[in-house]
């Protein structure tokens, strides 16, 4: 487990200077978007690399490292948007940069924590798991919170959108770091 914290850091400092440089060209412009359109915008990013792996070949530039990173990013979003709401105005939209990053860094963070835990409890299973199998998993993930959105947020047992948009970040984070070491999508 010694390498996971780093490996982890290291996707995530990707992530961020990724995020990081979008806010650069476009602002905070992704404020005005409903929680349940950043969820179709992962929907789109996970079917996207689905669709790459079952074909065995794209025909768009962007790879599937991209389209983990990006579903890394607008989960964060995502957790923003939850916690601060969606805006309908200019003033609102464009957000000081470096407050939203700062946000967006703890969101991450929290995330970290969480799949450090989940991480000593399961042994590093995600180890031994398929980059596609990442793949459906957060395509499971993201059936589950259209269901809870089409039901206004209500759950009877289950977790909260928090808690996909969190485990979609972990999961996308070890589809990153089982790329950077190698392994086929």
């Amino acid at each position: 487990m010694k390498d996971t914290e780093r490996d982890y850091s290291n996707a995530a400092h990707l992530c961020l200077e990724i995020f990081t440089k979008k806010n650069q060209d476009y602002g905070t412009a992704w404020r005005i978007l409903r929680p349940s359109s950043i969820t179709d915008q992962i929907f789109i990013k996970a079917s996207r690399i689905r669709s790459i792996q079952e074909k065995g070949h794209q025909k768009i530039g962007d790879d599937i490292r991209d389209e983990f990173i990006g579903i890394v990013n607008y989960s964060a979003m995502a957790l923003i948007q939850l916690d601060l709401g969606a805006v309908t105005d200019n003033e609102a939209v464009n957000m000081a940069s470096q407050e939203v990053i700062e946000m967006y860094k703890s969101q991450v963070a929290k995330a970290k924590d969480l799949m450090m835990n989940k991480n000593h409890d399961y042994n590093e299973a995600w180890r031994d798991m398929r980059i596609s199998s990442l793949t459906d998993i957060i395509l499971m993930k993201l059936f589950r919170l259209k269901q809870i959105e089409d039901n206004q947020g209500k759950v009877i047992i289950s977790e909260g959108p928090e808690g996909s948009y969190t485990d979609m970040i972990n999961y996308a984070i070890f589809a990153l770091i089982k790329i950077e070491n190698g392994e086929n999508y």
